[in-house]
């Protein structure tokens, strides 16, 4: 007999050899039905795996982050065995779960089409009805070798051959059907139930532009109908939101083709960038920043100094300048360093908090430019902290008070990832365990929960990263927190201490929006371009109905425009309910509607762009709230609309 530990620390007792579905059925029926796969101390196994020895055991469902993604890693599979059952001669590149679905590459003569997604969609469906058992197959390196040799599978032997030979192969089997694959999967092709492919991309393989252009198909699956229909319905949503499209029509920004991956701002859309920039000055005045500027060209001598020559050169723009290499700043900490180098220091300044708002330009692949979300130069919020090792606790703190200030003023849920030492890293592993340890110090001295998110730390530093939460639950990365010991020793960063000796500061970097672009285009599909009026690019729009109330009109936009408030007046000859509709459609929040009896009296009739029809009022009232709304910077509930 074996004992069985589960995660909530009972234990039972079963004989040897028995599976972990078995298991399941026999702690609940349902359990076994929605049990996807389980965790064996602390592994990921398959549930026809049998046990043979004492076991902490954890079964994971679609609940799981982990049950999801076999779920879904299982529909790839079965995307992949509907599309060689349609299209001979199909080989197979890679097919991983991603976040809410899945892809496949595929290297076929058959160019796919929309229409031709349907067709793989319902041969799918039959896969599923089929039921059939996911079996793993464990070969060594010469069978797996010759089995995908012979197979013509290309993509699978040289994914064979990088892998190290002291490697467990697997594969796993579904009726005719087989591929090189770690697993683990669902017990069967049956569980699947909902699936839907959804779009087609090219893709290099290996992600190399070298390399030959795959075919890849979207698609996402899951456990019941509704729930696939649910997600279909927010996808719909995105689309409805989408930046790019709104970007078009609220005339914000635009990508040329001579600047691919570097946007154009409009006038509105700088409009909106500035308030945004104001609000970042102000509150960064009010918490001790001082702003500064650096050039965005400097010496290749000094990108050497600072690592990023050795760590990061495939990602910079570079230049000639007499004869002597330059680059292209990819990031604004160098020149910030070279600021604080440029006099003495004291302890008694110390922390000193230097802010830019500095542009830098990026190398990214043409395939992986999008909107303003991913650009090939953007304008970071950047900030560096100089300070005695005994302020690291405080000032850590005081970055995330900051970053919960700005994310709350919008409205954001977030939450946190402690990122740790990459393997390609610049210092030793006893600093890198110090600077790792301040950090977790300060988010438990805060009462933060967070995850470890092991290996993605800066080259120089770990990191704290925050993940805001858009009104279609679709996290994004922006602010970060980076503490770094290393940059201060390659600059020879220092300060005279009490003892009239030299020091070595601690250094933070830190971003809040992360990126200026990026960040617009997220609020742009959090709000649907209903901005909040104090950061929409027309705050009210002054309708008359005819042109006896022309001259009261003109007053009124007067008013507005003397007070700071954005306001157009739309004197057009046209009737006023069409002008409505066109002001709902530019997403401007108020709409002051005047006819025979406002101009009379001197009052106003309020629409507002989300609550309709708010009644007639006087203009000395209307414009009293809305400078109050617009000066507190006032949110409003981004999924109104």
């Amino acid at each position: 007999m074996i004992n069985i530990t589960l995660k909530d620390g009972s234990v039972r007792r079963y004989e040897s050899g028995t599976s972990l579905l078995e298991m399941a059925f026999d702690i609940s029926p349902r359990l076994a039905k929605e049990t996807l796969v389980a965790k064996v101390n602390g592994r990921l196994v398959d549930l026809n795996t049998k046990l043979n020895g004492d076991a902490e055991v954890e079964f994971l469902t679609f609940d799981s982050e982990e049950g999801r993604e076999a779920f879904r890693h299982s529909a790839s599979h079965v995307m992949a065995q509907a599309v060689q059952r349609l299209f001979p001669g199909t080989k197979l590149a890679i097919g991983p779960a991603i976040a809410d679905g899945f892809y496949y590459d595929f290297d076929s003569p058959h160019k796919f089409t929309p229409e031709e997604m349907e067709k793989i969609e319902t041969e799918m469906n039959k896969i599923i009805k089929e039921d059939l058992p996911f079996t793993r197959v464990e070969l060594s390196r010469d069978e797996a070798l010759k089995n995908f040799g012979n197979r013509q599978e290309q993509y699978k032997v040289e994914l064979v051959e990088d892998l190290p030979g002291d490697v467990v192969i697997s594969c796993y089997r579904q009726g005719d059907f087989e591929d090189l694959c770690a697993g683990p999967h669902v017990p069967s092709t049956g569980r699947l139930k909902a699936v839907k492919l959804l779009n087609l991309a090219g893709a290099y393989w290996r992600g190399d532009e070298r390399n030959k252009m795959l075919q890849r198909i979207y698609g996402t699956a899951f456990p019941k109908k509704a729930h696939l229909e649910e997600h279909l319905h927010r996808l719909e949503e995105a689309k409805r939101r989408d930046h790019r499209k709104l970007g078009v029509e609220l005339d914000l920004f635009s990508i040329q083709e001579e600047g691919p991956g570097f946007p154009f701002f409009h006038p509105k859309g700088m409009i909106l960038r500035n308030e945004l920039l104001n609000f970042w000055r102000e509150e960064h005045k009010k918490r001790g920043y001082d702003e500064i500027s650096t050039p965005v060209i400097l010496n290749r001598v000094l990108w050497e100094r600072s690592g990023h020559w050795d760590h990061y050169r495939e990602n910079m723009y570079y230049t000639k300048i007499d004869e002597t290499d330059y680059a292209v700043k990819p990031m604004n900490c160098p020149g910030g360093m070279l600021v604080y180098k440029g006099r003495l220091h004291s302890y008694r300044e110390l922390p000193i908090r230097m802010a830019e708002l500095g542009l830098v330009h990026r190398h990214e692949l043409s395939g992986t430019l999008h909107g303003l979300m991913r650009v090939r130069c953007f304008t970071q919020d950047d900030a560096h902290i100089y300070m005695l090792p005994s302020q690291i606790r405080d000032e850590i703190i005081g970055v995330i008070d900051l970053v919960d200030y700005f994310y709350k003023k919008f409205g954001f849920e977030y939450h946190v990832e402690l990122s740790t030492k990459p393997e390609k890293a610049m210092g030793s592993d006893e600093i890198w365990e110090q600077a790792t340890n301040a950090l977790q110090e300060a988010l438990e001295s805060k009462g933060m929960a967070y995850k470890i998110n092991a290996g993605d730390g800066a080259f120089y530093g770990p990191k704290i990263d925050f993940h805001l939460k858009d009104c279609l639950g679709r996290t994004w990365q922006c602010g970060t927190i980076q503490l770094d010991f290393q940059m201060p020793e390659l600059f020879d960063l220092t300060y005279v201490g009490e003892d009239n000796q030299k020091h070595r500061p601690v250094m933070i970097h830190r971003v809040v929006f992360g990126s200026i672009e990026r960040f617009i285009g997220i609020l742009t599909e959090h709000f649907a371009g209903a901005f909040p009026a104090w950061l929409a690019p027309v705050q009210v729009k002054v309708m008359p109905i005819t042109d006896r109330q022309l001259e009261y009109a003109e007053k009124v936009f007067r008013e507005l425009d003397a007070l700071g408030i954005r306001a157009e007046l739309d004197a057009r000859n046209e009737k006023v309910n069409y002008k409505i509709r066109e002001a709902q459609a530019q997403k401007i929040p108020y709409m002051l509607v005047i006819g025979d009896r406002e101009a009379a009296a001197g009052t106003v009739a309020v629409r507002h762009r989300g609550r309709g029809d708010l009644g007639a009022v006087e203009l000395g009232r209307f414009t009293d709230e809305i400078v109050k709304e617009i000066k507190d910077r006032e949110n409003s509930l981004a999924c109104e609309h």
